[in-house]
C-alpha cells in the first residue's frame, strides 16, 4: 500500500509568554520546517506542510520538542489535515484550480 500524502495546515502558538508578539517563536519553528525536505508554504496564520503522513507528523512532533527545548513551556497547536487517494495534489495545485475558476465569468 502506498504512503498516504497529506497537506497539513499547522498553527503553533506559545502560551504564557511575556509578549503579545509571536514572531520570534514562529522564526524558530519556520526555520526547522524549512530545514526538512518537506515542501511548505508559510502564510499569515501558520504553515502548510506537504508530504507523506508519517513524515509530516514526525516533523510536527519535532517542532513541539524544539519549542520546549527553546524554553517555551506550553504550546497550543491547531491542525487541519487533508488527504485524497484519487490523485496527487499539492497546495499550489489547489490554489491554481481556484484561481482558474475565478477567472471564468459566472
Amino acid at each position: 500500500m502506498p504512503k498516504i500524502y497529506c497537506l497539513a495546515d499547522l498553527c503553533m502558538v506559545p502560551i504564557g509568554t511575556n509578549s503579545a508578539s509571536v514572531s520570534d517563536f514562529v522564526a524558530i519553528i519556520e526555520r526547522k520546517i524549512r530545514e526538512s525536505h518537506l515542501k511548505s508554504t508559510l502564510h499569515s496564520a501558520g504553515t502548510t506542510i506537504e508530504g507523506p503522513w508519517d513524515e509530516v507528523f514526525t516533523l510536527i512532533g519535532e517542532l513541539h520538542e524544539l519549542a520546549h527545548k527553546n524554553d517555551y513551556v506550553r504550546i497550543q497547536s491547531s491542525l487541519r489535515v487533508g488527504t485524497r487517494t484519487d490523485k496527487h495534489q499539492t497546495a499550489q495545485d489547489k490554489v491554481d484550480t481556484l484561481l482558474q475558476k475565478l477567472e471564468k465569468p459566472h
